[in-house]
């Protein structure tokens, strides 16, 4: 069987996150803060993430493995930047943050 430790370590960019930051930054709001949600179910614990910014919080919207966390954090980060852009999943990508500058 093989232990936890000698699994290769699961990579997810930071896409997400760093656009969320972008777009709170261009709209004058405050930098967003990530929080991990455990939720135990069973014999074993699920883990989600929530994106809190300027009073709002999104939440992701699916649970994953303790070792896929850093999904859940670009999850939640990726379903705020479309709540503040107003884009939902069938619409694709949402805009830059930089059309949302000043000229």
């Amino acid at each position: 069987m093989t232990e936890a430790t000698d699994q290769a370590p699961i990579y997810v960019g930071n896409k997400w996150r760093d656009l969320l930051k972008a777009h709170c930054a261009v709209r004058g709001l405050p930098e967003p803060r990530l929080q991990d949600v455990s939720d135990r179910r069973g014999g074993r614990t699920a883990w989600t993430c929530r994106a809190e910014f300027n009073g709002t919080v999104i939440n992701a919207l699916y649970h994953y493995e303790l070792q896929r966390l850093e999904q859940a954090r670009e999850d939640a980060a990726e379903q705020a930047v479309r709540y503040l852009t107003g884009t939902d999943i069938s619409r694709g990508e949402p805009p830059s943050p930089s059309a949302y500058r000043a000229n």
